[in-house]
């Protein structure tokens, strides 16, 4: 495997789709959730999530992350779709992960919308033999390189670093100027008037009889 160990620690997110494609009465009874092996979205969205858990026992030399948070979203055509001359239509699915580490999370995205995928296929294969998955594919990435010019200074406050541009930096201050205490000595803006005369006298005469 690659060493990360270098990578700083931030927010990590990946986006992954799939698509599927099957016959309209197929898509009517997904909706209905009348298939023989029960609730087709329920078991997909299931897979996802536990596939992208498992992503490192999957995918050789992938590194094997503790996970923020996965969401595996399905969505179904209208009753009426847009269909294409040979009847079918597509089932689209969306896979979103995030973590906090040192590498990106784009193969769990990948790996929960393959798994669905395959979900929705194994529960409609025995209605409908025709089906295909069409696209699995990365849509989108962040953290790590992939943070806006200048840092996302909101992920690295997050993930405990900070990031401070030269216009940040406060100036200089010019440090304070300190006085011996002795005889003659006033703390500054203060005038001799404003001295309690109680204990002043002693601390003079020792003042003045040191060497």
């Amino acid at each position: 495997m690659i060493d990360v160990a270098a990578k700083p620690v931030t927010d990590r997110r990946a986006r992954a789709t799939a698509l599927v494609r099957c016959r309209i009465e197929t898509i009517r009874r997904i909706r209905g959730g009348t298939l023989d092996k029960g609730d087709a979205l329920a078991v997909a969205r299931l897979a996802g999530v536990m596939a992208a858990k498992r992503t490192a026992d999957i995918v050789p030399l992938c590194h094997p992350l503790p996970l923020d948070g996965v969401e595996v979203t399905i969505a179904l055509p209208d009753d009426d779709p847009q269909v294409d001359p040979t009847g079918t239509s597509l089932v689209s699915i969306e896979a979103v992960v995030r973590a906090t580490a040192r590498t990106g999370v784009e193969m769990e995205a990948l790996v929960a919308a393959s798994a669905a995928a395959l979900a929705i296929y194994d529960l409609c294969k025995s209605t409908d033999r025709g089906m295909a998955i069409e696209r699995v594919r990365l849509e989108e990435k962040c953290g790590g390189h992939q943070l806006r010019p200048g840092g996302d200074r909101r992920r690295l406050k997050a993930a405990g670093r900070r990031a401070v541009t030269r216009s940040q930096v406060p100036p200089p201050t010019t440090p304070a100027v300190s006085h011996p205490v002795g005889v003659g000595w006033l703390p500054p803006r203060q005038p001799a008037r404003d001295w309690p005369r109680r204990g002043s006298a002693p601390i003079l005469r020792r003042n003045r009889a040191r060497p």
